[in-house]
């Protein structure tokens, strides 16, 4: 390899993203503490990575299908109550969970104790969702179950109620 190749080549190579402890946008919904750790922009919108904080006694958000995406959970430390149909799944660190498009779910923290977990959003579609939800409490708007319901309709998101 020349050294003109070794120069084209770093003009052509994506850049690395690295997001340092502290750093990344801050959403705030309520008592969770998200922290995006890649936007979907440094992956061609093919996947965006969030660590969150859900403050114990967290509920989540209402039961919902996702039509266009896949969601994966890492567990980090704490308890996150996974709650898929009708069924319940205690997840601890080192669990993962991955919810397919079309599959009821939704979780939060039974516990008293915070719990802290990474989610995979592939495509990065749904990130959108949390920044609204965030615009929403800017707004003076509450995190009512209708807001929520608002606003995962705009990312091929509806709730569950049949559970099923």
């Amino acid at each position: 390899m020349t050294d003109e190749t070794k120069i084209e080549d770093t003009k052509t190579a994506p850049a690395v993203s690295v997001v340092a402890p502290g750093e990344g946008e801050t959403i705030v919904l309520g008592t969770t503490h998200m922290r995006v750790l890649e936007d979907g922009s440094h992956t061609g919108h093919r996947v965006a990575i969030t660590e969150s904080v859900l403050a114990p006694h967290t509920q989540g958000p209402p039961q919902h299908r996702h039509a266009q995406h896949d969601e994966g959970f890492y567990i980090l430390s704490g308890t996150v109550r996974f709650t898929v149909g009708t069924e319940d799944h205690d997840a601890t660190p080192g669990t993962l969970v991955m919810v397919p498009p079309g599959v009821p779910h939704t979780f939060g923290n039974p516990t008293d104790q915070p719990a802290v977990m990474l989610s995979i959003l592939t495509p990065d579609l749904y990130l959108q969702y949390f920044r609204d939800l965030r615009q929403a409490l800017a707004d003076g708007r509450p995190l009512t179950p209708q807001v929520n319901i608002d606003a995962m309709s705009r990312y091929a998101t509806e709730p569950a109620t049949d559970h099923g």
